[in-house]
This record gives C-alpha cells, structure tokens and sequence, in this order.
C-alpha cells in the first residue's frame, strides 16, 4: 500500500519541478501596464523620476512623503493662528488620480494660503473640477501618437501609453495655457493649465505619462524639465504615490508575481497531498477562555486624572475645538477657515441647530484661541457650551 501511494507522488513532484525551470527559464514578457509607481522600473513606473528629482530641483529642497494628502497636510495646520506651517508647491503624479475627497479638499486649503499645487493625471478629482471650474475629457478622435509642446514651444513625439485627455472647459478668464498637445489630425488642444485659487496657484496637466522610466531615458526628459521648470517655490513635497499598497485583493498581488504564484500553487497541492493521506480524526479538548475584560472605563479615568493633575485647562479647551471643527469638516464638509457669519449660517442650515448656541460656540472658540491660559470655570463653561449644541 505504501509503495503505490509512493510512485504517484514521485511523480507529481517530478512534474512540478519540470513546470517550475520550464517558467524560470522563459523570457519574461515587458510589462506595459502604467503602474505610476516610484517603487517600478517598468516602462510607465516612476523609478527614475523618484530617483531624479533630487538633481532637477537642485536649487530646491525636496521633501517626499508616502500618506494621503489629507494626513500630511493636517498635521501641518496650526489651529492658534489658522495657517501652515510649511510653504511651498505638494508635487502629485499619478494616472487615473487616487486623491480623495479629504485629500482634494486640503490642497485647496493649502493652495488658498499661497501655497501651490502641481497634478498631473489622466483624471482629476470631482471637487477639484467643481471648485477651480474646469473639465476634461478624453476626444473621440482615434490617434497612434501625440505631440507635446510647452508654450507652442518645441514638439516631443509619445507614441506608446499616451491618452488623448485634454482640457475641455474652464474660466478663460482666469486660467492660463501654458501647454498644447496635437494629434494626427492636427488639433491643438490645451493640456497644461494654471489656475488661481485665493492666494494660491493650481498646474495641471493630462499626460502623466510624460515623467514615467520610458520617456525620461530618452530625449522627451526635455518636456518634462520644461514642466516642471513652472514650479518656482523653495520647498517641493513630493507625493510617492506608490510607497503605500494599493492593491485591493492581496490575491491579486500573488498572481502577478510568477515566483509567489508558484509558490502559492505548491502550497495548495502539498496541503492536499497531506489531507488525503495524512489527515486522521482528532478531536482535542476545547479549553475555556475566559473573557476580557473591559478596561475602557478605568483607561478613561487614569486619562482623566493625569489631566486634572497636570491642570493644564487651555490645552484640553484647545483639542476639544480642535475635535469640534475637524468633526464640522468631516461630516458636514463646512470650510472651518474663517468662522464668521457665512460658517455660522452654513452649519445651522445643515445641523438644524439653535443659532444662538451656534453663536456662542463660535465666540468662545474665537476668545479661547487668543488665551495662554484658562480656568477651570472657562474649561467647563466650553465644555457646557459643546453639549448644548450636542453635534
């Protein structure tokens, strides 16, 4: 019996060695998918314009940060005297854009304290379009190949990755071309734009394929240089949009990956091979676990007392109205900015609550902002005033 199951497994060994040089030994096929990754060397990953930023912007300081916009951003937002403490121009590459709604939202923040916003992308943002008043689309005129010029300047020829996405509505008025693209066909159409906001300027731009690894080993680096030659602030923070994992279904991942496929596919043949002739009935004994406890209301109060202890009231009264205008951005997307008439309007439309408590929230958060200290009677009368309004 035991040499009969033996031979069979001989030879499904045999055969998954064989499958396993036969695919080490084929030529791995050029991956063309645009990844827009800084961590791939692929035709259209971002490897070296990651690893070249540092010489383009050589007068600049380049700071490179791998979470949301929306996370970076807020940390740099002092709520004591409503600004940034940083200033300079938030660089985004990426093809079909990832931003978020949060993210959208806090580059409008940051551009509007005269700070600037670089985006160039295939796709943008539904609140970015609403807010900065401009549309794009991709043409229905099919091409193999486009031309891209900056400022009617020198033409750089893309032949592969390209999308024909250009701008097709904006405030003529206010927004500025900077750049063209053209097709077979000979239309010219804008695919470059600056656009004020407030105190602040937004660049934005269709082809991100133009700062991927193919284009930039070879001579179209020059178009890209010309790009980016617009950005004229001191300090660049360089969103690497592929330092976080994106990929939803990790199973994918595994797929794509020829080594780990293999692995994963000899994995799932040798736990069949154990259950079938391994695998015996056991049945072990079921111990009892006993319940944890909840420690949540002792935490609160150890938290609680080490406050009372240290006294420190405005610094309470400083994370509650910090909490309180993160909550209003939140949920009921309100500018927190100014907090003048128009905020007291929007938020007792959208909540239904008493103006008047709305009214006086907004007063003391103006008073305690400006206070070095509080009391303990000016700590509890904000705290009254908070869950009166109950937002």
């Amino acid at each position: 019996m035991l040499k009969s199951i033996k031979i069979p497994i001989i030879i499904l060994v045999l055969i998954l060695i064989g499958i396993i040089v036969l695919e080490a030994n084929k030529p791995k096929p050029v991956n063309w998918s645009p990844s827009y990754s800084v961590k791939e060397k692929i035709p259209f990953g971002l490897f070296v314009l990651d690893n070249e930023l540092d010489s383009l912007f050589k007068s600049k300081s380049l700071h490179r940060f791998g979470v949301t916009p929306y996370e970076f951003l807020d940390d740099k937002y002092s709520y004591e005297d409503s600004s940034y403490i940083i200033k300079g121009t938030v660089l985004h590459i990426d093809g079909v854009s990832h931003l978020d709604d949060e993210s959208a939202q806090e580059l409008l923040y940051f551009v509007s304290h005269g700070n600037t916003a670089f985006i160039s992308a295939d796709n943008f943002p539904v609140k970015l379009k609403d807010s900065l008043h401009f549309e794009s689309s991709y043409t229905n005129i099919y091409t193999d190949s486009l031309y891209l010029s900056v400022d009617r300047g020198k033409e750089f020829s893309y032949l592969k990755g390209s999308d024909n996405v250009y701008f097709t509505d904006f405030d003529s008025t206010q927004t500025t071309i900077l750049g063209y693209q053209r097709n077979n066909i000979k239309d010219t159409l804008a695919n470059f734009i600056r656009i004020p906001h407030v105190n602040g300027y937004f660049y934005l731009h269709t082809q991100p394929i133009a700062f991927t690894n193919y284009y930039l080993l070879n001579k179209n680096y020059q178009y890209a240089e010309q790009i980016v030659s617009y950005i004229d602030d001191s300090n660049i923070f360089w969103h690497r949009e592929g330092t976080r994992d994106q990929i939803e279904n990790e199973m994918d991942y595994i797929h794509s990956q020829p080594g780990l496929n293999w692995a994963w596919k000899i994995a799932i043949i040798s736990l069949i091979i154990f259950i079938l002739f391994n695998a015996k009935r056991k049945q072990r004994i079921i111990p009892i676990l006993e319940p944890l406890n909840n420690t949540t209301v002792d935490f609160t109060k150890t938290i609680g007392n080490l406050y009372y202890q240290e006294g420190n009231h405005q610094d309470i009264i400083n994370k509650k109205i910090k909490f309180f205008l993160e909550k209003i951005r939140n949920e009921y997307l309100i500018d927190t900015f100014d907090l003048n008439e128009t905020f007291i309007n929007r938020l007792h439309q959208k909540t239904g609550k008493n103006k008047s408590d709305i009214e006086t929230i907004v007063n003391l958060i103006k008073k305690y902002r400006n206070q070095i200290e509080s009391s303990e009677i000016d700590l509890i009368n904000f705290n009254k005033a908070l869950e009166k309004l109950n937002l």
